[in-house]
């Protein structure tokens, strides 16, 4: 690698790094609100460092992201619930580092195998997206069935039904919207040949 891509990699980290963290402090620049639910495109900003700089960068990014997950719920919770939940690294960490790895590994495998750019971004995208609201939505049900059943208003033998429900409905608009965006920005980021970030 030679130094202007070197240099290229880790400014785009960098970025990629700020942009993480302002999408999980401030309030609307990681969602995008559709009248009847808001869209979340924190998880795409972790797709596309996976896929462009690679799973370990993926991770990293994913780290920032749960860790200032944990640090929003402590100073500026947008529930009840966020205190109790996104305040355990096994739920606020875990999934979007996992992003990370499952994105940019699906990302290089398909890529290598294929050679199709869009069709690898679009699936490591989906995948990368469910990995997240699935882990999440399930580990919440799982170490915290009571208290997240209370803010549901459901008894806890009825949780898992609504927290099916949570995953179809924020679920679909996330992978949908995650496999529109991430090509376009990806395609975007490759086509700037001096960044050098393509990877074989």
């Amino acid at each position: 690698m030679n130094k202007r891509s070197k240099a290229s990699r880790i400014t785009l980290r960098a970025l990629l790094t700020a942009l993480i963290i302002l999408q999980t402090m401030v309030p609307m620049l990681g969602f995008i609100p559709l009248g009847f639910t808001s869209l979340t495109i924190i998880h795409i900003t972790v797709i596309v460092a996976a896929i462009v700089l690679g799973p370990w960068d993926g991770m990293f990014i994913g780290l920032m992201w749960g860790l200032f997950t944990i640090v929003r719920a402590l100073t500026a919770p947008t529930s009840p619930l966020d205190p109790i939940v996104f305040t355990n690294p096994i739920i606020s960490v875990v999934p979007r580092v996992l992003v990370g790895l499952v994105a940019g590994v699906v990302f290089t495998a398909l890529y290598h195998r294929f050679h199709n750019q869009a069709v690898a971004s679009v699936i490591a995208a989906a995948l990368g997206t469910l990995t997240n609201t699935i882990l999440v939505v399930a580990l919440m049900g799982w170490l915290y069935t009571g208290p997240v059943a209370k803010a549901y208003g459901v008894t806890s033998s009825g949780l898992l039904k609504v927290l099916m429900g949570v995953v179809g409905a924020n679920g679909v608009p996330e992978v949908l919207g995650a496999m529109i965006l991430t090509p376009l920005i990806v395609g975007a980021l490759f086509s700037v040949k001096r960044l050098g970030l393509k990877r074989a």
